[in-house]
C-alpha cells in the first residue's frame, strides 16, 4: 500500500509541476502539500535500493518484447529487414491485434541463451534495426494504426561497423519520424532504457515505465568511468542520477509507472503482461479522438519542455 501511494503521489507531483503558470504563480501550496505527504510515507531510497532497481531491470529472466507479444497480440506478423543493408535481430517489428484493434509494435529483443544473445547482439541495435523500426512507423502512419514500442536496450551498438553505417544519423532520423507521426504512439521501458538507443523509439505521446525498469542517458558503469575513472563506482553513479521509475516519473521524464508482480516481472510473465496490457490500453484510450495535428503538436511540446526550469514568482 505504501508503494502504491508513493507512485500515485509522485505522479500527481509530476503533473502539477508540468502545469503552466496560473495567475502569475505556480500551485505552490498544493505542490508543498503533496511533497510533505510523500515524505511521510517514504524516505529517499538508499544507494542499495536504487542499485536494486538497476539489477532488476537487467535481470536476464525478465520478459522480453516477444514474450509480451505472445501474450498481448493476436495474429502477429513480423517484419524483417530495412530494405538497405539487412535484418537486425536486436529489433523486432510487426503488426498484430491488441484488444480488438490493429497496432504496429516495435521492440528490442535480447536473447535467452548464448546462441540467441549472439544472434541478437545482446539487444544492442545496429542502424539496420532503426531502419526496420522506421519502416514499421511509416506503415503505421500510412494506415492509421496506433504504434506501440517496448524498449529494453542497454544502448545502441557502438562498434565500428555501426558507425560506418551511420548509427547517429539513424537514431536522429528515427526520433524525427516519431515526432511527425499522425497516429497515437505509446512507449514503455520494460527493462533497460539506455541512451540514444532507447530514445530512438521512445519519442511517443505517452511514455510509460515498468516498476523495476531503468531509463538513463548513460549506463551507471559508463558514468562512473567518466566521473571517477572507475567503473566499479557504478552504484555511486546510479545513486547520483537516479534512473529508477519513481524518480523518472517525478522528474516528468515518463508519464506513468506500470506495476509488476511481487518480486519483479520475471516472477510471473502472465501477470506482468496483463498489467502492461492494461496500461497500454489505458494510454491509447486517453489518445483516442485526437487529430493527427493535435497529437504532433502535443508531442513536440512535451519533449521540448522536458527539463525546463521555471523561476519562482
Amino acid at each position: 500500500m505504501a508503494h502504491e501511494a508513493e507512485v500515485r503521489l509522485r505522479g500527481q507531483l509530476s503533473r502539477l509541476r508540468s502545469l503552466p503558470l496560473l495567475r502569475g504563480a505556480r500551485l505552490s501550496g498544493e505542490l508543498e502539500r503533496l511533497q510533505k505527504q510523500l515524505e511521510r510515507i517514504v524516505d529517499e531510497p538508499s544507494d542499495e535500493e536504487i542499485w536494486r532497481s538497476v539489477e532488476l531491470a537487467r535481470n536476464p529472466d525478465r520478459p522480453y518484447a516477444l514474450d509480451y507479444v505472445e501474450r498481448l497480440l493476436d495474429d502477429w506478423f513480423e517484419l524483417h529487414g530495412d530494405r538497405a543493408h539487412g535484418d537486425d535481430a536486436a529489433v523486432v517489428a510487426g503488426l498484430g491485434r491488441f484488444r480488438g484493434r490493429t497496432v504496429v509494435l516495435i521492440g528490442n529483443q535480447k536473447g535467452r541463451d548464448v546462441k540467441e544473445r549472439t544472434k541478437r547482439n545482446f539487444g544492442m541495435a545496429y542502424p539496420e534495426g532503426y531502419g526496420k523500426a522506421m519502416r514499421a512507423m511509416e506503415l503505421a502512419d500510412r494506415h492509421g494504426f496506433p504504434l506501440l514500442t517496448l524498449i529494453d536496450i542497454p544502448g545502441a551498438y557502438p562498434g565500428v561497423t555501426a558507425e560506418e553505417h551511420g548509427q547517429g544519423g539513424a537514431i536522429a532520423r528515427s526520433q524525427a519520424l516519431m515526432a511527425r507521426l499522425r497516429v497515437p504512439t505509446v512507449a514503455c521501458i520494460i527493462g533497460e532504457g539506455g541512451s540514444g538507443g532507447a530514445i530512438a523509439t521512445a519519442l511517443a505521446d505517452r511514455v510509460l515505465m515498468q516498476e523495476n525498469a531503468m531509463y538513463t542517458v548513460i549506463s551507471p558503469e559508463g558514468c562512473a568511468a567518466i566521473l571517477w575513472r572507475d567503473a566499479g563506482e557504478a552504484k555511486k553513479a546510479a545513486a547520483a542520477f537516479k534512473p529508477d521509475a519513481g524518480h523518472c516519473l517525478e522528474l516528468g521524464v515518463v508519464d506513468g509507472v506500470v506495476p509488476e508482480p511481487e518480486g519483479g516481472a520475471q516472477t510471473d510473465f502472465d501477470a506482468a503482461a496483463r498489467l502492461l496490457g492494461d496500461a497500454l490500453a489505458e494510454s491509447l484510450e486517453l489518445l483516442d479522438g485526437m487529430s493527427g495535428d493535435e497529437l504532433r503538436r502535443r508531442r513536440r511540446v512535451r519533449f521540448r519542455t522536458i527539463g525546463q526550469v521555471s523561476a519562482a514568482t
